[in-house]
């Protein structure tokens, strides 16, 4: 009687599967390598961001460190070239002149930085060739500068410069100042990024004993560190309904609502150049070429 035929399996010769293992563990031990050399490279980047972040809280007089990124990757090959291409820096209550809840953001390019400085903390050695900043006053701030300190719940909201100076924008046509109207709020493109732009300051102030709700149509102004603001008409009422208010009463009432804000020098030594209105603030961009960290940050004291 027969057997039945068997199917004989192949077994790797033992060589073969020493080579197998052999792989493995290499494959694991690059791995392994490659997670290192990355943690490494993080944690080389968040020390050199702790640092700067602390130079600049220093010199921006601030009570906690601001945000610091330094960006691209990987981090150690631009830290032994001594050169980045973005480190970006963001703040919030930075005292500039009489403000003290300033929000400050700023975008560094092409810095050179030498290793061995920044892991002494010596940022006196940082180079920026170009950078571009922007500060943002809020109301609240805005609020403490007179004449606008007589004017109570003061808020600021953007409105399109046709409609400050003439009560109509040029596209919509729109000439009643409801809230939502392109007319009154939008900011058209060629309002944006120049040195002058419109807003809408509302608020209430005290006529003939009586707690009356103004609007009032402004243009804001950039001039070197100063912004003005211009105030060209008034309305009564609210955001539903409003009305002119009679010539005689806005020529009483419009120097409440004109003033000049003093920035100081802005952060980084960078030169103004634009004004924006948005919602409860006012944002003025700068830029500047070829300056030093700690100098530019250092203009900025309160």
């Amino acid at each position: 009687m027969s057997r039945p035929a068997t199917q004989d399996r192949a077994v790797p010769p033992a060589g073969s599967r020493r080579r197998g293992r052999r792989a493995r563990r290499i494959v694991i031990s690059l791995v392994v390598l490659l997670a290192v050399l990355v943690g490494a490279d993080f944690g080389l980047a968040a020390f050199a961001e702790h640092t700067v972040s602390q130079k600049a809280r220093e010199q921006l007089s601030l009570t906690d460190d601001p945000s610091v990124a330094i960006h691209g990757f990987p981090f150690t090959t631009q830290a032994i070239g001594g050169e980045y291409g973005h480190i970006s820096l963001s703040a919030s209550g930075v005292p500039i002149e009489d403000l003290q809840d300033v929000g400050v953001t700023a975008d560094l390019y092409d810095v050179t930085a030498p290793l061995s400085d920044l892991v002494e903390g010596n940022t006196d050695a940082i180079l920026i060739g170009r950078l571009e900043a922007q500060v943002t006053l809020k109301v609240s701030d805005i609020n403490k500068v007179d004449p606008l300190t007589k004017v109570e719940d003061l808020r600021i909201e953007p409105s399109s410069i046709d409609y400050v100076e003439t009560g109509q924008d040029s596209e919509s046509g729109t000439d009643n100042g409801s809230d939502g109207q392109q007319g009154q709020d939008g900011t058209g493109e060629e309002d944006k990024d120049q040195s002058k732009a419109g807003v809408r300051i509302s608020g209430y102030v005290q006529i003939a004993g009586q707690r009356i709700e103004i609007f009032c149509f402004a243009m804001i102004e950039l001039h070197g560190t100063q912004i003005d603001i211009v105030p060209k008409r008034l309305q009564y009422g609210n955001d539903k309904e409003t009305t002119v208010v009679p010539e005689a009463v806005q020529q009483a009432l419009l120097p409440n609502f004109k003033a000049t804000i003093d920035t100081g020098n802005l952060p980084f030594e960078v030169t103004p150049t634009a004004v924006s209105v948005n919602s409860g603030s006012v944002t003025i961009k700068g830029e500047a070429k070829n300056v030093t960290f700690s100098g530019a940050t250092s203009s900025t004291g309160g």
